[in-house]
């Protein structure tokens, strides 16, 4: 098969994907199925649940330690096992979204987050409640991309600004809040129902997916490279294992952080070696032609910079919060709470605004906001008034609710139907290393500027708030990257994505 033959097969749907797709597109627009008009809010519904386990154990710890007999570096493995899933499982989902029909992904998703929230709710120790999060994982982890290129296949470009604003909500509430529902839930009730409140929304979203979800995409048959999954593993886990690394003591800590980071590099080049040989069979796990397109490639970059500032500031305020202005676990979420609500309520308009004004008339205020938002940040000290914090983190939200769908609908809009799956992995992996990167970096900028200022005498608390405003003060610093960035993405052609992309 010669690579000019791969590239037209690339660019050129199949009859029977053209077929499926306008089948789709014409039911959801016209609503005659109510199959097909169900599925986008339902896999809407479906990703917010999973997707809010990810950060809601973080101030959950403290109270499993206890409960559990555990020491704070065990507990961390809750979270840090999570992270690692999602991780190795999201490259492969690009493979899985080509290979089998929308029910049967989305069914293997539930299915595997439902069965590890059983586990986590009836966990009588620490090592099941690891494998119920691990389990969870696998799930949640093919969760975004199935929901990303389900919505690019079924929407046409003109109306995909307005439900990539839903997909927003997802990705950035879901996370934000997730905080805010486990001090709620840890006020009143003992830790596992944290998970005993989400099983049934699982089950009904299992079952209504049972019957309601229709495949809106056509499979072909694919063969999965056994060392590409390997590869990756160790490259995205390493990374991601990492980087979470960093913020912990050397006493603590498994292994030096470099050390993964370093097996990370390595072995994601050795990936990445293997993905563009396996290209010229059309075979490849993680098809990285995706960066072809200028478009995708520099929304992606400032995507991954602004999910930096949301996990990093996500990690960030709890902190802040209660080690420095000594804030209890509710009042602490209870605080982010308001951004969090402002992102959901903006991401739908931002939406709307998108269809009709395009990316830059967003992303440009947007990017200017979060820089705004993180120097404001920088501001904080240990005697800070609470009206400081929400209007900080609300402005926050503003920024990156700007920014969100813009790049998101750019990056995967300018990509051919064929590519989707690919870039919607590629997104959702992206947002996991930033993630994982962003939180790092906020904490090792911290932490060392703590221990630096108690050297220099300051107390406890001045001392702490000192590495936080540290923390902060990097963090402004990279976010002029995303103001000077958002002048470089384009507009997104409108047209379907089934043609070739433009090459730039």
């Amino acid at each position: 098969m010669t690579d000019s033959r791969t590239a037209t097969r690339d660019a050129e749907p199949t009859p029977a994907e053209s077929a499926s797709a306008a089948s789709a597109v014409s039911a959801s627009e016209q609503g005659t199925d109510p199959r097909t008009r169900f599925v986008i809010p339902l896999l809407l519904v479906s990703a917010f649940v999973v997707i809010l386990n990810e950060t809601i154990m973080g101030v959950a710890l403290p109270a499993l330690n206890q409960d559990l007999g555990i020491p704070l570096a065990t507990g961390q493995w809750l979270t840090t096992a999570f992270m690692l899933v999602m991780a190795v499982v999201i490259p492969i989902t690009g493979f899985l979204l080509q290979r089998f029909h929308v029910r049967q992904v989305f069914m293997a998703a539930m299915i595997l987050f439902s069965l590890g929230t059983l586990l986590c709710f009836l966990a009588p120790g620490f090592e099941i409640l690891l494998l119920g999060r691990i389990v969870q994982a696998s799930g949640t982890a093919i969760m975004m991309p199935l929901l990303m290129t389900t919505v690019l296949n079924m929407v046409p470009p003109e109306r995909r600004g307005r439900t990539m604003g839903n997909i927003s909500i997802v990705i950035s509430v879901a996370p934000a809040v997730g905080p805010t529902v486990s001090g709620l839930i840890l006020q009143v009730f003992e830790w596992r129902w944290m998970f005993g409140f989400v099983l049934p929304i699982a089950l009904v979203a299992l079952v209504l997916g049972a019957l309601f979800i229709k495949n809106v995409t056509e499979p072909r048959q694919a063969k999965i490279d056994v060392l590409s999954v390997i590869l990756s593993a160790f490259a995205f886990g390493g990374l991601v294992y990492g980087f979470s690394g960093l913020g912990e003591s050397s006493a603590t800590a498994v292994m030096p952080a470099f050390v993964p980071i370093l097996v990370g590099v390595l072995a994601l080049a050795a990936f990445i070696w293997r993905q563009i040989s396996r290209q010229k069979t059309d075979s490849a796990l993680l098809d990285l032609r995706v960066f072809t397109s200028r478009q995708f490639t520099v929304s992606l970059v400032l995507l991954a910079v602004s999910f930096m500032s949301l996990f990093g500031t996500i990690i960030l305020l709890p902190i802040y919060m209660q080690e420095v202005l000594g804030y209890d676990t509710l009042r602490a979420g209870l605080t982010l709470l308001p951004g969090g609500l402002t992102m959901g309520l903006l991401a739908p308009f931002v939406g709307r605004l998108f269809d009709r004004l395009g990316t830059k008339p967003l992303i440009i205020p947007g990017s200017i906001i979060v820089s705004a938002a993180i120097w404001g940040m920088t501001m904080l000290t240990e005697n800070s008034e609470q009206w400081m914090v929400i209007a900080a983190h609300v402005t926050l939200s503003v920024g990156l609710a700007l920014m969100f769908t813009p790049l998101m609908t750019s990056a995967l809009g300018d990509l051919p139907r064929s590519r989707y799956s690919h870039g919607s992995a590629v997104v959702s992996t992206a947002q996991q290393l930033a993630g994982a990167a962003g939180t790092a970096m906020f904490v090792v900028v911290m932490a060392n500027s703590t221990v630096a200022a108690a050297g220099e005498g300051f107390g406890p608390i001045a001392a702490e708030a000192q590495g936080i405003h540290a923390a902060f003060l990097v963090g402004a610093c990279i976010s002029i990257v995303t103001i000077i960035g958002a002048f470089f993405v384009k507009a997104p052609a409108k047209r379907e994505g089934a043609e070739a992309p433009a090459m730039h």
